[in-house]
């Protein structure tokens, strides 16, 4: 391995921070945007139950609201009843939507910088093959042959596979992990949005 970023040369240093870092994202959002840390399936049945004759106190909000990102939209609904029972039905909707936004804010986070990387990586590795191009145009003799610097010749070629190659490699996975981990999260803040929708509407059943 090392002998090859060798023969890589320089431009391939950055590509492989961007590897690094690039792995670091995609093990981070695996660990964030587990099912259970974000909507646990049986939540929602949980509150609803909960919550079928009466608003449980702060406690049990509090509880709620450790629980996971779901937790948070749903106690931001509950609190908001605790604060103000008389509130109206706009006013307990804009509090969960508030509270998806933030919700949506984790949720996407370091996504873009994946993206980045994605689309950086390519030209990243055709910047390397640029240099290594230069490199092979220096090693030609002033009447235009090739046998004045072999070394450096090969070493020009070198330089521009590899890094054609690596910013490749480098780029395929993380648009791949993106858009996996872009249609996650679109699923989860679907799943937020429905289950706000049916609180608000089992709490506004139990206040009449």
């Amino acid at each position: 391995m090392f002998s090859i970023i060798q023969a890589a040369g320089w431009p391939i240093w950055p590509l492989i921070a961007c590897s690094i870092l690039a792995l670091a994202l995609v093990i981070e959002r695996f660990v964030s945007l587990n099912t259970a840390k974000v909507a646990p399936v049986k939540l929602l049945d949980e509150v609803l139950t909960v919550t079928r004759n009466t608003v449980p106190g702060p406690d049990v909000v509090n509880q709620l609201e450790k629980n996971s990102v779901l937790g948070e939209v749903l106690a931001s609904g509950l609190r908001a009843l605790n604060a103000n029972p008389r509130c109206s039905e706009d006013e307990l909707r804009s509090s969960m939507e508030a509270a998806g936004r933030l919700a949506a804010h984790r949720l996407e986070r370091y996504l873009s910088a994946l993206a980045t990387i994605a689309s950086a990586a390519p030209l990243m590795g055709l910047f390397g093959t640029v240099v290594g191009m230069i490199e092979i145009f220096g090693s030609q003799t002033p009447t235009g042959g090739t046998g004045g610097n072999p070394a450096q010749l090969a070493h020009g070629i070198s330089v521009a596979l590899y890094n054609t190659a690596f910013g490749l490699i480098v780029a395929i996975p993380s648009l791949i992990f993106w858009r996996y981990f872009r249609a996650r999260v679109d699923g989860y803040l679907l799943t937020l949005e429905l289950a706000a929708e049916r609180l608000a509407r089992h709490l506004n059943t139990l206040r009449r």
